[in-house]
């Protein structure tokens, strides 16, 4: 298992940020990914609009992940309702 991090976009509204947030931990959960740490990182601006949105609610996880998930994950993602854009960023194992 390597370490991650995942970028995460939700819409402004409480609930549905709520719920896709939700929605993301049951996701990596199905996939066997274990969550460290979880950040909300606020409310931005975006550079571009996202589904005619121009700000949204940012949330940094931090997760334990089989790297050969990534690839179901990202299409499990694909149709999470309230997730407008995500990154996985692989860390050092330095650490």
């Amino acid at each position: 298992m390597r370490k991650y991090e995942l970028m995460t976009i939700f819409p402004l509204d409480e609930e549905k940020s709520t719920k896709g947030r939700e929605a993301v931990r049951n996701v990596l959960a199905s996939f066997g990914a274990e969550i460290e740490k979880e950040d909300l990182f606020g409310d931005r601006d975006l550079t571009y609009e996202i589904e005619k949105q121009k700000r949204g609610r940012f949330v940094l996880f931090t997760l334990h992940l089989n790297p050969n998930k990534i690839t179901e994950i990202n299409g499990a993602f694909r149709i999470t309702p309230n997730l407008m854009r995500y990154l996985f960023v692989r860390l050092d194992d330095k650490e």
